[in-house]
């Protein structure tokens, strides 16, 4: 299966130099661990590794944050669907890594009013026993207001540990409808609680990752990279940029691939059948109306096929997803017609006077759940749950990371870490519960603090723009503003969100390597719908300078962003190349 916006091979036109990162890993390809798999959990895990002194490698095939760990529901949650499936022990700690990321990156994860209408009161109880039991759902059969609340009472008591989320609320269909006119006349009630957001989750990597190789100076990350065999020295990497082949040596492997880990345990002469990962997708729109129905609230509900399904504001879009369909690893996942055609069915099940089309969709995206293998078990009863398999690679330890999800992955990776540093026969030393992440470390939070903030560390910028830059960076920001000042520096003529300098930074500090890149995980200009023939001629000019692209590399670096905007995402640009 195609990598989510991977890019096209490295051809005999491009002859890019080598760069210094991959280039120090030649030098000294030995490591303690290699961890293959730049997503949310191997980043994470590398970070844990780096804080205890371990010399760690990560390398990811693409762009970090590329696979499923960039195509999520962009919520950090507790999971109050999984206490069905009786998945009590992922729901307490989802509930507690949630409240510590609430504070540890709360430049990125903030709280999420929720709120979940219901239309009935008695429906569900016969029918929710025999779902906690088999795992399979039977006919449709909606969820009602007992069946809710007693949920939620649960929820609420797994949600004490560690944080101040307030409790769910009730009320009926008067108060229902003053707050949301929008929504359908027979609502009965309403339900609503808090759970987290995160608007960046690209970003939150990136940072987790500067955490990781801030941490200690012999570990080492480099993006464009993949694993694609082993022999007797070790595991062969392959730089995808300029085809080069080499090996490196490591006392653990670690395969945090995703729904590609049975894939990379083959190359690697391990075949395995650990994963059946199903595909999510989601579609962004541009529509005030449907933006003003949700009252800055995400809607969380059951639609008609009993599939639970969430529309929510983020910025100035609306989200909308998502499917949960059994997938085929041999095809790209992009977002359907079909599924298209049924997150409008689900926005006119709450919304019925809200008439939305295609024109409104500024961007799609799917990622494949990294699920474990389930056979005839109903995908959305698959646990969300990891475990940790072993095996070995070129007679070295190999774990294979087999589940997990956005919420826990500081647990999850604290988990993996240990397994790791117990093979090595080292004990931890630091722990990641209560250490700030990245930009998110002293992050103003009060009005007059964030005036403060900006006016002592925008080094000169103007005020707006070290607004934009801590809405990206967090409180790294002030690092990137002393670097735009320390520059000549140009504004492009296509977009405000981003500078020719600031573009520079991306290049020399977060490994950026190609258009989409920037505009899809450095920035949120394509999930934004802000994308233009203009903007992607002036990114190919602006990186090409600090790429070394030649012409032809430009054009393909054009036309390829293209295809990945087109194919991808449904976001149309005319044909970009000059």
């Amino acid at each position: 299966m195609r990598n989510t916006n991977e890019p096209t091979p490295a051809s005999a036109e491009q002859n890019r130099p080598t760069r210094g990162s991959v280039q120090q890993l030649k030098d000294s390809p030995t490591t303690s661990v290699l961890i293959i798999g730049g997503g949310i959990n191997g980043v994470g895990t590398f970070r844990d590794l780096s804080l205890q002194g371990v010399d760690v490698t990560l390398v990811e095939r693409g762009d970090y944050c590329q696979g499923a760990s960039g195509a999520s529901s962009h919520m950090i949650h507790g999971g109050i669907r999984y206490l069905e499936n009786g998945e009590f022990r992922l729901v307490r700690e989802s509930v507690i890594e949630r409240n510590a990321l609430l504070k540890l990156a709360p430049h990125y994860v903030k709280p999420l009013q929720t709120t979940i209408p219901i239309f009935s009161t008695f429906s569900g109880i016969l029918t929710a026993p025999l779902r906690f039991l088999t795992h399979r759902s039977g006919a449709p059969k909606e969820r009602g207001a007992v069946l809710i609340k007693a949920g939620l009472t649960l929820y609420d008591a797994f949600s004490r540990a560690g944080g101040t989320v307030p409790r769910h609320r009730f009320v009926g269909r008067k108060a229902s409808l003053a707050q949301l006119p929008s929504l359908r006349q027979d609502v009965k009630y309403t339900a609503t609680y808090f759970d987290a957001s995160v608007h960046n989750p690209e970003r939150l990597t990136l940072d987790v990752l500067q955490d990781g190789l801030s941490a200690n100076p012999r570990s080492r990350a480099v993006n464009y990279v993949s694993a694609v065999g082993s022999n007797a020295e070790g595991v062969v990497l392959r730089d995808e940029l300029t085809g080069d082949v080499f090996t490196v040596k490591a006392d653990v492997v670690v395969n945090a691939t995703g729904a590609w880990v049975d894939g990379t345990n083959s190359a690697l002469g391990n075949a395995s059948r650990f994963m059946g990962g199903t595909k999510g997708s989601h579609i962004v729109l541009d529509h005030p109306e449907l933006l003003a129905a949700c009252d800055g609230r995400e809607i969380f509900f059951e639609h008609s096929d009993g599939r639970i399904v969430l529309i929510y504001p983020m910025g100035e879009r609306v989200l909308v997803g998502t499917t949960d369909i059994d997938t085929d690893m041999e095809t790209q996942a992009v977002c359907t017609d079909a599924e298209i055609d049924y997150f409008f069915e689900l926005i006119h099940h709450v919304f019925p006077k809200v008439r939305v089309d295609r024109e409104d969709i500024v961007y799609t995206f799917s990622g494949v759940r990294p699920l474990p293998r389930h056979d005839d078990t109903q995908p959305g009863f698959v646990s969300r749950d990891y475990r940790i398999e072993h095996g070995s690679t070129a007679g070295r330890p190999t774990l294979s990371l087999v589940g997990g999800k956005w919420t826990t992955f500081r647990a999850l990776s604290e988990h993996l870490a240990d397994e790791v540093l117990t093979l090595l026969q080292r004990s931890r030393t630091t722990s990641t519960a209560s250490l700030p992440i990245g930009g998110g470390r002293n992050f103003p939070q009060q009005a007059d603090e964030l005036t403060s903030w900006i006016e002592a560390n925008r080094a000169g910028l103007p005020a707006e723009q070290m607004h934009r830059l801590l809405a990206r960076y967090g409180t790294r920001s002030a690092d990137v503003a002393a670097f735009l000042a320390a520059g000549s520096d140009t504004a492009l003529s296509s977009t405000l969100e981003v500078t020719a300098r600031e573009l520079e930074y991306m290049v020399r500090h977060e490994q950026v390597q190609h258009i989409p890149d920037v505009l899809i995980r450095r920035t949120a200009l394509a999930f934004n719908g802000l994308v233009s023939a203009e903007l992607v001629e002036e990114l190919a000019e602006v990186l090409g300078a600090h790429l070394a692209w030649s012409e032809s590399d430009r054009r393909q670096e054009i036309e390829n962003t293209r295809r990945v905007l087109q194919e991808d995402h449904r976001v149309s640009v005319r044909s970009l190349v000059a």
